[in-house]
């Protein structure tokens, strides 16, 4: 079983931007932003798509799945961070 370098690259930043997506969406559902949680939660489907499909013919790209994952959600999270979101108000 070889690792085509492509592919592998192509699982990775998939996966990056499924978890960037997953926290973007995550945000939007916890500031009850209904329009962007749907838009993001698309683009997450869509995104996860091209992932699944690759390694799952293979389990030596399931490595590459998780190492894209730690990236997009840690990048995501680094982003939302430095631009923290308003609270929705709780009611009193």
């Amino acid at each position: 079983m070889q690792i085509d370098p492509w592919l592998a690259t192509g699982v990775l930043v998939s996966t990056a931007a499924t978890d960037a997506v997953y926290v973007l969406f995550n945000a939007a559902v916890s500031a009850r932003r209904r329009l962007p949680a749907a838009s993001w939660s698309s683009v997450w489907y869509l995104l996860s798509a091209f992932a699944v499909i690759s390694y799952t013919r293979n389990w030596m790209y399931v490595g590459f799945a998780a190492t894209g994952s730690f990236i997009g959600a840690y990048l995501s999270m680094t982003l939302l961070h430095r631009h923290p979101q308003p609270h929705p108000k709780s009611p009193a």
